[in-house]
């Protein structure tokens, strides 16, 4: 069952929780992919410095202003796509950063999209990436999805790229500092499913 807009228009560390377990998917004309999402971290208003409406409402950051549901895409340190889904009802700016999934579907799709990534970027041809490791880290979720600035300000309610419930659970949720930002490193909005061998970061918690 796909996620309605009353799933996102809520506060959004309990969206970033109830994300855990939900099913990322993406429909192209190559074909289907999707995961199970085990890793999210949350942005949370202009008073969180960490978060990209920190300077108050820009061209770029403008998404986070809009309604809830939809995609907000982008460029991070000109290498990677990130993708958020943007929560709380309209004007107030939030999203939830997806950093890992489980890779369900689309497995071969995910490894050629990956491969063609690092050939683009001129690096040396690597071992065959395992499962677990397809959407490990938040820029190899978008690479295996074939997530990019074409899908910002996306509905994620439409039938390209959306979250369904697919009945999944998950257990031992943990909540941490979020990782490899510089500011707002105290406030503890990372959460993972600690089993999980896609995690991109630690699973202990400070």
């Amino acid at each position: 069952m796909r996620l309605a807009r009353k799933f996102y228009a809520r506060p959004t560390l309990q969206v970033a929780e109830d994300l855990l377990g939900k099913v990322l998917v993406h429909r192209t004309s190559a074909g289907l992919t999707s995961g199970v999402i085990v890793e999210v971290e949350a942005y949370v208003g202009e008073s969180d410095p960490a978060c990209h409406a920190a300077p108050g409402l820009t061209k770029r950051n403008a998404p986070l202003y809009g309604s809830p549901g939809h995609a907000y895409v982008y460029l991070n340190y000109g290498v990677h796509y990130l993708v958020n889904v943007v929560t709380e009802p309209a004007g107030s700016p939030a999203a939830v950063l997806i950093r890992a999934l489980e890779p369900l579907d689309g497995l071969g799709l995910m490894r050629k999209r990956r491969a063609r990534h690092r050939t683009a970027r001129h690096q040396q041809p690597r071992r065959r990436i395992s499962d677990h490791e397809l959407c490990k880290g938040p820029g190899n979720v978008t690479h295996a999805m074939g997530i990019s600035l074409k899908h910002n300000r996306l509905d994620l309610l439409g039938d390209e790229l959306y979250i369904e419930d697919r009945g999944q659970r998950v257990s031992d949720i943990q909540w941490s500092p979020r990782i490899r930002i510089t500011k707002g490193t105290e406030m503890h909005w990372r959460c993972f499913a600690k089993a999980s061998a896609s995690v991109s970061g630690r699973r202990i918690v400070d």
